[in-house]
């Protein structure tokens, strides 16, 4: 029994994807706040020779994303300086990538992740389902408009030339941010809609992709949390079950990572965070992006589920694999597990 079979608690639990609220970060905005003095902490601490990493840690990971552009607010007007550019200057490697990552605003840091995916040689897929499977329609739509600014072309027509196939056509559906976000069931459609994903996959020869697609794409979270529950009533098997059978590569993946999103976004990110710190070598990016992207969403209950999944802590997990001042940031941001 996973945590991805218990369809009936489904029903009624609150879901990333439509909460607005952010109580379940770990990062919170800081009391008595004062962006001159922590900009000050921050210059002293990169003037002279070498640098102290401490104060950046300290300073950077435990202030929220808002009130750290107010500090490269003040940092530039006390230097003339941009602060990104200083901490490129100053810190290198994974360390200096996640510092710029907390203060660059999240839209415009989800946007560069884009950009990092589908530039160079070879697109890195498995970075454009994990963004484009777990981000709402609002933050779809803040990170369009940043690709925008950022590259002056539109998203849409870049992804278009990246990615092809039928991958490529659900995940442009995906980033076009139009979900339905209807919170009301319509619990005879969802019925319908379970029968016809039962009928394009399970029970033909070949697979009808395009009804899959459709469905998982485009309708609302509460709608598709129902379907769920009826395709296993009438299939005996759950619908990632029947998508990891009737389906292979890409696309498996992209609606594997939609199933689970719909179900809870914390434990498909858990997940992530676990395949990114197992084997020989860990994926630092991945690590990096998904602890700053929702240390003021949603870390406290990926934190929650990790346990759940992998019976230990995330915390300890960090702790055996990342060292260093960049491990240390990165354990800031998750906080220790009660």
């Amino acid at each position: 029994m996973s945590v991805w079979d218990d369809l009936d608690l489904l029903l009624d639990s609150p879901s990333s994807l439509t909460v607005t609220s952010s109580a379940r970060g770990t990062v919170k905005d800081k009391a008595n706040f004062k962006m001159e003095e922590d900009a000050s902490a921050l210059r002293k601490a990169m003037e002279g020779l070498g640098t102290t990493e401490k104060t950046l840690i300290e300073v950077l990971t435990q202030r929220t994303n808002a009130q750290r552009q107010l500090i490269a607010k003040a940092y530039e007007k006390a230097t003339g300086r941009k602060l990104v550019d200083d901490l490129e200057g100053d810190t290198h490697g994974d360390f200096e990538d996640l510092l710029v990552a907390l203060v660059t605003p999240p839209e415009i840091y989800d946007c560069q992740e884009v950009i990092r995916a589908i530039k160079g040689a070879g697109t890195t897929e498995s970075t454009l389902t994990e963004i484009f499977a777990s981000r709402s329609n609002r933050q779809i739509k803040a990170l369009s408009e940043a690709y925008l600014a950022e590259t002056g072309k539109s998203l849409i027509h870049d992804l278009q030339s990246e990615v092809s196939g039928e991958y490529g056509k659900a995940l442009l559906i995906l980033a076009e941010g139009k979900r339905d976000e209807s919170t009301n069931v319509d619990k005879a459609k969802a019925t319908a809609d379970a029968k016809a994903l039962y009928e394009a996959g399970e029970k033909k020869w070949g697979t009808d992709e395009d009804k899959f697609i459709d469905i998982l794409c485009h309708r609302s979270i509460p709608q598709l949390r129902q379907t769920l529950v009826d395709y296993k009533t009438i299939s005996k098997k759950t619908l990632q079950e029947s998508i990891e059978s009737e389906m292979s590569g890409n696309l498996e993946k992209l609606l594997v990572a939609v199933v689970k999103c719909v179900k809870t976004v914390p434990a498909y990110l858990a997940e992530r965070l676990f395949k990114a710190m197992k084997g020989a070598g860990t994926t630092e990016s991945t690590l990096t992006r998904i602890i700053v992207s929702r240390s003021e969403i949603d870390l406290l209950d990926i934190r929650a589920e990790y346990k759940k999944l992998f019976g230990c802590s995330l915390y300890s997990q960090l702790e055996s694999e990342v060292s260093g001042s960049y491990g240390d940031a990165l354990k800031h941001l998750c906080g220790q597990d009660n």
